[in-house]
């Protein structure tokens, strides 16, 4: 039986801007999207039973409500393989972070059964599947440096030069309902105008957070006596940005111990699209 290994990539918002609201409820926004070499690890078993296990850091959810789970369920009406799939997750990113683990998670189910069960689908096809799961698991399926529009699924292709990061968790789970229906929320930036630079950009979630969860203003205060910092998505999650690793490195090593954090790289393409595209020129072999 087929195994195929990939790592669930972390995601940074450089910035989010909302725009407005929408009469369904839903945000118009504009942001920011990279892709991070670090996330989590997923290994993919075809097994004899038609079914989809999951096992590994599941963290108690129910397997119904797991979005692995949801991801390969709303990909088995396409599958030509009689195949079941056992999932093994080994969770390196925070939970209501603001990375995109659980999106990213999903996003590589997709990618990784749509081989596996040979359902050949495109990308904007499971793109499509993706929207369905959560506003972020199209970018991670399209696995590229955008900047999103819309709810989230206009993306464009942007060109980023790579950089370095610490990403610290506070150890704080924002929720993503409970900041975009906030009244306090800012819902009213204007969309971004030609030639726009990183420099005129900010977070709309950042100032509402640091109210709710005064450790996430600890953490953006610490972190600036070393580099500018600012919040991911809805948070909790932090980042800084640094010349090289070496330095982002030096400043981890001073993280407070209730904290916990990692250094990576951005890249322009998404490490899972990598490793799949490695491990179908194997299989060809």
């Amino acid at each position: 039986m087929k195994t195929l290994t990939l790592t669930a990539p972390a995601k940074l918002n450089l910035f989010l801007h909302i725009n407005g609201r929408r009469a369904d409820g839903y945000h118009e926004l504009e942001t920011l999207f990279t892709m991070l070499e670090y996330g989590d690890e997923l290994t993919f078993s075809l097994i004899k039973q038609d079914i989809v296990e999951i096992g590994g850091d599941v963290a108690g959810i129910p397997l119904q409500e797991n979005l692995i789970y949801r991801a390969a369920e709303a990909l088995r009406p396409h599958k030509k393989s009689p195949f079941g799939a056992h999932v093994q997750l080994v969770k390196k990113l925070p939970m209501g972070g603001g990375v995109g683990g659980g999106s990213s998670d999903a996003a590589t189910t997709l990618l990784a059964l749509n081989t596996l069960w040979q359902c050949d689908l495109s990308l904007d096809q499971l793109a499509d599947i993706g929207l369905s799961l959560g506003a972020d698991v199209p970018v991670f399926v399209r696995g590229k440096t955008a900047l999103a529009q819309g709810v989230g699924e206009k993306l464009s292709p942007y060109t980023l030069a790579k950089k370095h990061y610490l990403v610290v968790f506070p150890n704080v789970h924002v929720g993503t309902v409970e900041v975009f229906t906030h009244p306090e929320l800012p819902r009213n930036t204007p969309k971004l105008p030609e030639g726009w630079t990183i420099d005129q950009t900010h977070n709309d979630c950042q100032a509402l957070v640091k109210k709710l969860y005064p450790e996430v203003e600890k953490t953006l205060s610490w972190l600036l006596k070393y580099a500018p910092s600012r919040m991911t998505g809805t948070g909790g999650c932090c980042f800084a940005e640094f010349d090289s690793a070496q330095a982002a490195q030096r400043v981890l090593e001073q993280l407070p111990s209730h904290w916990t954090g990692f250094v990576t790289q951005s890249a322009s393409e998404s490490i899972a699209h990598r490793q799949l595209a490695a491990w179908r020129k194997d299989e060809v072999k």
